[in-house]
């Protein structure tokens, strides 16, 4: 057994709001032929009661995504906490596949727990994985989701994404003079919401820094659309661009060091990239059109962005350093294409598009660069702001769900989807956070 320690810190729970807007899923498409998995209620040593059931979350988890169904305890013949009470050929009697079982250890008195788990291949009569996570009682959903994640990759290959976390703005209309609107973080799942800034004035834009400590967004505290950089932890913050006119959409290239966005202070909007360390500010683009919605390659090296200068928009990219006549448009087949972003193999790009004049639906869709195929992952009409897992299995986006905003999610495959909907309020512009352990 390994013997581990969770013990992020906790300031951020300190300086936050409570949210007003519970984010919670609901599974709207799963695949045909889920991989079935036991997952047995984790004993409990010790006289406490605990807040949070870790088997349940992981089973929460599992069956989320999509691949998993979780085998109900009540149709279990048994209910093994550790490997020397585990028999294979019960679990293989009720076909399944695989098989989690655990404990949960915490002293009378005390706020830590150890929680013991193994992980067991039924038909290889196996263990694939075992170990003791240590933390508060507090840390029982990062335990879970930890398991998880593990869980997934022994069966998938796939690094899990179920300790990651999303951010999204909220608008909450009060009348025609006041609406309020809230930048909020939330574990993947949308438990855990929390406000890192309210304002009755608009926020939007959000982007994680690349090692999760940093969010850039646009405010219009000022009443002009200005870019900053708040800490999540300690929630200080300082603003990055007081440029005439329209400072929007930043976001960081992949090491940490830039940012990219949009500026209109020499004219019509350009895409211009300023270096965090020396605010260096360098123009990409130099066009009359309208040049928006920047992202990066994977790389690092070239920027993508959406521009009407060929009257409607499509997607384009730029190499860092190059003339800025050096564009290279990406798409072709498609009335409008926006909001893109490359996929980490670089050849597969993210984007929104309208198929033609006439249908006047936006979705989601994958285009392969080297081989033109499109694939279109969702079929509602107004879905927007896509944002990528890390592990590059899923992605979250915002659309419209009985008149409100609300937060969809569909894996690269089109085969798994599920909905955040908001208990309050508008939620719109997802964006999910890297790998944060």
């Amino acid at each position: 057994m390994k013997l581990r320690h969770l013990f992020p810190a906790l300031a951020f729970w300190l300086i936050s709001l409570p949210s007003l807007a519970e984010l919670s899923i609901q599974i709207t498409q799963g695949i045909d032929n889920p991989i079935p998995i036991a997952i047995v209620p984790f004993s409990m040593q010790g006289s406490g009661i605990l807040s949070e059931d870790v088997s349940q979350i992981v089973t929460n988890d599992l069956e989320q995504v999509g691949e998993f169904r979780a085998l109900p305890p009540s149709n279990m013949l048994g209910l093994p906490s550790q490997e020397s009470e585990v028999f294979f050929r019960d679990w293989r009697i009720l076909a399944q596949d695989y098989l989690l079982v655990g404990r949960i250890d915490q002293a009378p008195g005390s706020q830590l727990v150890q929680v013991q788990y193994e992980f067991f291949d039924i038909n290889r009569e196996l263990k694939l994985a075992g170990e003791v996570l240590t933390g508060s009682v507090a840390q029982l959903r990062d335990i879970g989701h930890e398991i998880s994640n593990v869980v997934f990759e022994h069966v998938t290959g796939l690094r899990g994404a179920f300790t990651t976390q999303l951010l999204y703005i909220v608008s909450d209309y009060v009348s025609p003079e006041l609406t309020y609107f809230r930048l909020e973080k939330s574990d993947y799942d949308g438990q855990r919401s929390q406000v890192l800034l309210e304002s009755q004035e608009p926020v939007m834009s959000p982007s994680w820094s690349p090692n999760g400590q940093d969010v850039a967004y646009v405010s219009f505290e000022t009443d002009l659309p200005r870019i900053y950089i708040q800490n999540i932890a300690t929630g200080q913050k300082r603003q990055i661009t007081n440029y005439p006119n329209i400072n929007s959409s930043p976001v960081w290239s992949p090491d940490g060091t830039k940012l990219a966005m949009v500026l209109s202070k020499d004219g019509s909007p350009d895409i211009y990239v300023q270096d965090l360390v020396s605010n260096e500010l360098v123009r990409i683009t130099n066009h009359p059109a309208i040049e928006t919605e920047p992202s990066w390659t994977p790389d690092g090296r070239t920027v993508v962005f959406m521009s009407d200068r060929t009257g409607q928009p499509q997607i384009y990219q730029i190499a860092l350093g190059a003339s800025a006549f050096d564009v290279e448009r990406l798409t072709y087949d498609c009335f409008q294409c926006a909001k893109a972003k490359f996929l980490p193999d670089g050849v597969n790009l993210m984007h929104v598009r309208r198929e033609t004049r006439q249908n006047p639906s936006y979705q989601i869709a994958i285009l392969n660069i080297e081989t033109l195929r499109v694939i279109t992952l969702t079929d509602t009409s107004l879905d927007e702001s896509p944002s990528l897992a890390p592990n590059g299995s899923m992605i979250m986006y915002a659309t419209k769900y009985n008149g409100r905003g609300v937060l969809d999610a569909v894996s690269i495959d089109g085969r798994v989807k599920f909905r955040l909907p908001s208990t309050q309020g508008d939620v719109r512009e997802p964006a999910w956070s890297p790998f944060l352990n």
